[in-house]
């Protein structure tokens, strides 16, 4: 590992105006076209690595010291730490600062013949690695299926000459306004580092959050507005009309949480209390919302929405309506959906601040729903975790360039399936 600093350059300059590249000639989209941006004065080079695996070429972790960036909370039992090499880019910490970023290069990253570079966003619970270049990171059904392929999203995208990177959070929950501003720190450096005036961004899952605030200038009161530099946003099984899963299915999703019950998944929980084997105990650090001392897992409330009006909810599960409604149920209590929603949810947000027009979007769906060791979203059309319908739900975006369903990929599919890469290059492209 080398280690090095980037001094503090002045010239960040306003905000940028947008700009159209389409067949590799540069279209100005207002009175003057953007130009390459200057590496901003609040990013800090921390550390370099280029003994890398999972096929990618270099990992750079980055300290943001704007004003407004926190330590987030991580569940007390270490099941969100951070883990593999991302542990030794985040310098041996393993519950980061949320400042803290890191951003992949795939090889080819200055030389790819595609004139935009793509960025890689993944989504909840995950790392750039599982995500975009090892699906099998994680061991059997970590992609969704019983077998995992060892190269994904990434590898295809750079053997087709584009340019492609990837961003890496501290928090694997972490606030989706925080994590927008660091999706346009990133933009920032790629076009530093390649002298181009746009990126393009791939959202994956809780990764459509971070993009689309971003773009949307959907900000924290600190934050820095949407600096016109993104040409295309696609989206790839995104909670775009946002999710209830956990509250639909609670009984079934706790028992993949409670550890009384034999749960270890980083996730929140639907309910406050849970009966395991006969002893009823108090899990506040898996909420939804801050209780207790506990805000663990911001960035999920912030993708909740309620769909029981369209697709009902699931009678079959234990306390069904407690878990979905609030109260106590025979085995669980919990404070309902609602109030999660009421906590922050940024789906209603997003909805009216709306994607600029310069932004073409393209949203992406998997239609199937049989992700190996869970339970199933199947109370209407999903990819196991996200309705369709939700996934391909366009409101608030002013340009869509494209909506497409892979049928026969699950959620966890859709950032290594053949047909879902062969449609993501043809929008890149």
């Amino acid at each position: 590992m080398r280690q090095s600093r980037l001094g503090r350059r002045r010239g960040w300059g306003g905000v940028l105006t947008g700009v159209l590249l389409m067949i590799g000639l540069v279209v100005p989209a207002g009175p003057a076209a953007a130009a390459a941006a200057a590496v901003p004065p609040n990013l800090t080079l921390e550390a370099t690595y280029t003994s890398v695996a999972n096929g990618w070429d270099r990992v750079e972790r980055y300290l943001d010291t704007t004003p407004g960036f926190r330590q987030e909370q991580y569940p007390p039992d270490g099941r969100g730490d951070q883990d593999g090499q991302r542990l030794t880019f985040f310098g041996g910490v393993k519950q980061p600062f949320s400042g803290r970023f890191l951003l992949y290069s795939a090889p080819g990253w200055n030389t790819g013949a595609h004139q935009v570079p793509v960025l890689l966003v993944h989504g909840a619970n995950d790392n750039p690695d599982r995500a975009w270049a090892d699906p099998g990171e994680s061991g059997g059904y970590g992609c969704g299926a019983a077998s995992c392929p060892s190269t994904g999203l990434m590898q295809y995208l750079a053997g087709r000459g584009y340019r492609v990177f990837a961003i890496g959070f501290a928090h694997k929950q972490g606030d989706n306004l925080m994590q927008a501003q660091e999706v346009g720190d990133a933009v920032a450096l790629i076009r530093a580092k390649l002298g181009v005036p746009q990126v393009d961004l791939v959202g994956w899952s809780k990764g459509e959050m971070s993009t689309r605030a971003y773009v949307s200038s959907v900000k924290p009161a600190w934050g820095r507005p949407y600096a016109g530099d993104v040409r295309k946003l696609i989206t790839l099984g995104g909670p775009n009309g946002g999710y209830d899963y956990p509250f639909a299915h609670g009984w079934a999703h706790d028992f993949s949480i409670w550890p009384e019950c034999g749960g270890r998944i980083n996730a929140p929980s639907p309910h406050l209390h849970m009966t395991c084997y006969g002893s009823y105990t108090a899990h506040p650090e898996f909420s939804f919302t801050a209780t207790g001392g506990y805000d663990d897992y911001p960035g999920q409330r912030q993708m909740l929405a309620r769909w029981d009006s369209v697709f009902g909810v699931d009678q079959t599960q234990q306390d069904w309506y407690t878990t979905y409604y609030g109260g106590q149920g025979f085995y669980t209590d919990g404070g309902g959906i609602q109030p999660a929603i009421d906590a922050g949810s940024l789906v209603a947000p997003l909805h009216r601040a709306g994607v600029p027009a310069s932004v073409t979007a393209y949203l992406l769906a998997g239609g199937t729903p049989n992700i190996v060791g869970i339970f199933n979203e199947d109370r209407g059309p999903s990819d196991g975790v996200v309705f369709v319908a939700s996934a391909l739900d366009t409101t608030g975006f002013a340009t869509v360039g494209g909506t497409a369903l892979i049928a026969s990929a699950n959620h966890l599919e859709l950032g290594w399936d053949g047909a879902a890469s062969a449609q993501v290059a043809g929008w890149l492209n």
